[in-house]
């Protein structure tokens, strides 16, 4: 019997990057004493009360050397190695399209098979979803994933972090681990 063979859209960042990647550039640079936990909101500027200018001055003086130390998310690569398998993997992000060689360095460096890298330069997934006709998406944040659930009408795993609480609608699942977002994959594509 063979298996169907998915379409995955993947975000990069907070799903297949450790959430963590941010903490130690934001210590330094903002507050020694910020913790993980502390970031309950998306956008930064809310969290250390600096305005978005501010904040995007920050982030775009940090986002190299960030996207090419981030850590592997616990779990990510043994599930994503056994996907590539038997699914097509799309890794679908907000990074802008410049940073597209050293994200496929990271991607070689650690190991980790894709089948397409998407930098969309924005947060809105939309479209390059729809034209890559994924079956499922995986996102850490909020917004996106509702948005793409409904959209598309394809199931959403979002991972579970500070900055993305909330009740979430029907298609929408929160997961805390890797091995989580393998099963409800199977549950759900089956």
């Amino acid at each position: 019997m063979q298996v169907a063979r998915y379409r995955l859209g993947i975000d990069i960042d907070g799903t297949v990057t450790c959430p963590t990647a941010l903490v130690p550039y934001l210590q330094q640079s903002f507050d020694q004493n910020l913790r993980y936990e502390d970031i309950t909101a998306y956008d930064l500027g809310i969290v250390l009360g600096k305005s978005a200018e501010e904040m995007y001055d920050w982030f775009m003086a940090h986002q190299e050397e960030i996207y090419i130390n981030s850590p592997i998310a616990e779990g990510a690569a043994p599930v994503l190695r056994s996907w590539a398998e038997c699914h097509d993997l799309f890794f679908i992000s907000a990074r802008y399209d410049y940073l597209d060689d050293i994200t496929e360095q990271w991607f070689i460096s650690h190991d980790i098979p894709y089948h397409h890298i998407e930098l969309t330069g924005n947060h809105d997934k939309i479209a390059a979803a729809r034209r890559l006709e994924v079956d499922a998406f995986l996102e850490d944040k909020l917004d996106n994933a509702i948005n793409i659930n409904k959209a598309l009408n394809i199931p959403v795993i979002l991972f579970d972090t500070p900055y993305n609480q909330a009740e979430l609608p029907d298609g929408v699942y929160r997961v805390t681990s890797w091995q989580q977002v393998d099963a409800i994959l199977k549950a759900q594509l089956a």
